[in-house]
């Protein structure tokens, strides 16, 4: 029965070809605007990653003074840590694996003749960020926490820099010049770079940026590196060295595994500031004390840009538009089929059926309308990659994404045809075959 419906809808569509071309049209250029916008945001808000955000939180304190005053379009002071706040909850070690972290740019300069020395964007971070974010190794691993408390100087490369450096061979144990001091490589990553860099601090570079180098932060406190990202400071010694507990400037993550650790570890901020306060350093309410999970923190940080939301919104606004010269255009074509349905009405066939006829004839339309959707949006996303955001080569069409414009554009065009169909199924069909 339902090939029946089919070759009869598609009979009825290549009655009327220039009005099957302008609702096929119209679907597919309304299903593939919207579609874009909707690829977009959904790379943006997409899971950094998948399988472990769940147990992946940030806790933030509130060491400011009462009289701090918040710079207008930038980024909190208080979202990073203070190297004393740091080091004491890394070494309270309350979660099942903890990190610092924090961003930085060196110039590395080769061994290898021909190379000349380039700069490249790293972490500074503890031993536990392999391990918490599932970081994969092509060659060697990571420090370990002997390493971070002796502030040994080891490095971890992106294969794409050590085969710079080294070519193809593994090149764990080689020495590595980075800014003034050589480092020993103990390990070599795959290109790795979740989007949004979630655990960075580059504040609109967050889908372009990639760590190429991995340092204990230990050895860049030692050394006095230099430090990419918000880096705040207040009072008497807001120039004072990274160890300053008046300059934020750390990130932190932690690996909780269960909502009793979740709950532990947030009580434990709060008794922390509570602690601190009592100490005279810390003046705002100990209830200031956060923990985000990965998710959330992204919520908060609120990663979308507002002219992307806008553009959703008015993609989907032409869609309606669209929607809405279906149902005109569908209304009155099965309207003036009135004499057709009669005389199926009168051969013994139910409203039921001709709903069902008309209702496949729509859906007909919304596949070849997502077909043509498909193409625009490809067109759509091309553009976007042209543009200079940094997360305009994000914007990729995934197989959700390609099922799911097929799926919205034959849905579409089926609740359009809901009114029309209903009509047309109502036609009394003795006032038709008196007409006849």
């Amino acid at each position: 029965m339902v090939g029946y419906y089919i070759h009869m809808a598609a009979r009825s569509l290549r009655r009327n070809p220039v009005l099957t071309g302008l609702m096929v049209l119209a679907i597919g250029l309304g299903i593939g605007a919207s579609m874009t916008m909707v690829t977009v945001l959904h790379v943006m808000t997409d899971d950094p990653l998948p399988g472990r955000s769940a147990q992946l939180y940030t806790p933030h304190i509130d060491p400011l003074p009462l009289d701090y005053k918040q710079d207008g379009g930038g980024p909190d002071a208080s979202d990073n840590l203070t190297w004393p706040d740091a080091m004491a909850l890394l070494t309270a070690r309350r979660a099942t694996r903890q990190a610092a972290m924090a961003g930085g740019n060196l110039l590395l300069r080769p061994d290898r003749a021909g190379v000349r020395p380039f700069y490249v964007a790293g972490r500074y971070t503890s031993a536990d960020f392999f391990t918490m974010f599932g970081v994969p190794f092509v060659h060697g691993g990571g420090w370990s926490a002997a390493d971070d408390a002796a502030g040994a100087q080891v490095v971890v490369l992106t294969e794409t820099v050590a085969r710079k450096l080294f070519g193809t061979a593994d090149a764990v144990g080689r020495t590595v010049r980075l800014g003034e001091h050589d480092y020993r490589l103990v390990g070599v990553t795959t290109d790795w770079a979740p989007k949004p860099l979630f655990y960075a601090d580059n504040v609109g570079n967050q889908y372009s940026d990639a760590d190429q180098f991995f340092l204990p932060f230990s050895v860049a406190v030692n050394q006095d590196l230099q430090v990419s990202g918000n880096q705040s400071g207040w009072g008497k010694d807001e120039s004072a060295s990274k160890r300053s507990d008046t300059t934020t400037w750390l990130q932190f993550w932690v690996q909780l595994d269960t909502p009793a650790q979740v709950a532990a570890y947030r009580q434990y901020l709060v008794d922390y500031s509570a602690q601190q306060k009592g100490l005279g350093r810390f003046q705002r309410p100990p209830a200031n004390a956060k923990l985000y999970s990965l998710m959330g923190w992204l919520a908060h940080e609120n990663l979308v840009p507002t002219d992307v939301r806008l553009q959703l919104w008015l993609a989907l606004g032409f869609l309606f538009v669209c929607m809405v010269n279906i149902v005109a255009l569908l209304l009155a074509k099965f309207l003036r089929r009135s004499g057709e349905i009669s005389v199926r009405r009168a051969l013994g066939a139910r409203r039921r059926d001709i709903f069902v006829q008309f209702g496949v004839e729509s859906a007909l339309i919304g596949v070849a309308g997502g077909a043509l959707g498909l193409a625009v949006a490809q067109l759509g996303l091309w553009s976007i990659r042209q543009r200079p955001d940094d997360y305009a080569r994000l914007a990729q069409m995934d197989a959700s994404m390609l099922l799911g414009t097929l799926m919205l554009a034959v849905l579409a065009s089926m609740l359009a045809g809901l009114l029309p169909a209903w009509r047309a199924c109502r036609v009394p069909p003795a006032l038709q075959l008196k007409a006849m």
